[in-house]
């Protein structure tokens, strides 16, 4: 089975430990993960601006990237969202039969980390060793799109020494939505603030989620409030073990 590790480019430049932990938490379970390094941006940023066509190429170069691998693993819901989700639409803007085909083809294979454990490998214990109380954050897109449900928290509390506390209005979202954060700011700003609020009422040490675009932006608010909350990938969480 030959598993491809689909980056993201945020996760590239500001979280790059956290793919690190996916390929970590893979090879622990005896899967060797290779890397395109041809690979770039999905179009998320464009798509949900509302520049369709400006999509096409990085759709096309995405497919042909990532096309003779079984399954494609990524740390961010928001991307493989964008993937499977959006991909075909940007095809059909395209008008491109060969694009539509390809698309096709690849997306389908395309799996958030958690979704690719619990789904494919049938697994949700590990080996990790997390001493600490988390709370978990369901993302929007691994919510409301994906349906990751609850795969990331059954592999959680499959953890060693982890305590999961419940977080209060779970499902409402943090208020990031990528550009939402910039034109909206006032509003995106109160929504965090409401998700900090209730992650410190948890009592845990950590957050944690499936995407780190919702922890920075949650993680700035903690932090600016100075509270010693930390926020972690789940597949940061996952790799901590006998080899971390």
């Amino acid at each position: 089975m030959r598993i491809g590790l689909f980056v993201t480019c945020f996760n590239d430049t500001l979280f790059p430990a956290s793919a690190r932990a996916v390929v970590r938490v893979l090879e622990r379970l005896g899967h060797e993960v290779v890397f395109p390094r041809s690979q770039t941006c999905c179009g998320q940023l464009h798509f949900n601006t509302g520049y369709q066509r400006e999509c096409v190429p990085l759709v096309a170069k995405f497919a042909a990237d990532f096309a003779d691998l079984d399954h494609v693993v990524s740390p961010s819901a928001s991307c493989v969202a964008m993937v499977r989700e959006h991909h075909p639409r940007v095809a059909e803007v395209a008008r491109d039969p060969g694009l539509a085909r390809a698309v096709a083809e690849t997306a389908p294979r395309v799996r958030e980390f958690t979704e690719f454990l619990v789904d494919v490998l049938g697994v949700t214990d590990v080996g990790a060793t997390f001493a600490h109380r988390v709370t978990y954050h369901p993302t929007c897109h691994g919510l409301r799109v994906l349906g990751l449900a609850d795969r990331p928290t059954a592999l959680l509390r499959a953890v060693r020494g982890l305590r999961l506390l419940d977080l209060p209005e779970a499902t409402q979202c943090c208020g990031f939505g990528g550009t939402f954060a910039l034109k909206n700011a006032d509003t995106s700003v109160a929504m965090g603030a409401d998700k900090a609020r209730h992650v410190v009422d948890t009592g845990a040490e950590v957050l944690a989620a499936v995407d780190n675009s919702c922890l920075m932006h949650v993680g700035g608010l903690l932090s600016r409030n100075r509270s010693a909350v930390r926020v972690m990938h789940v597949a940061e969480i996952l790799a901590n073990g006998a080899d971390a």
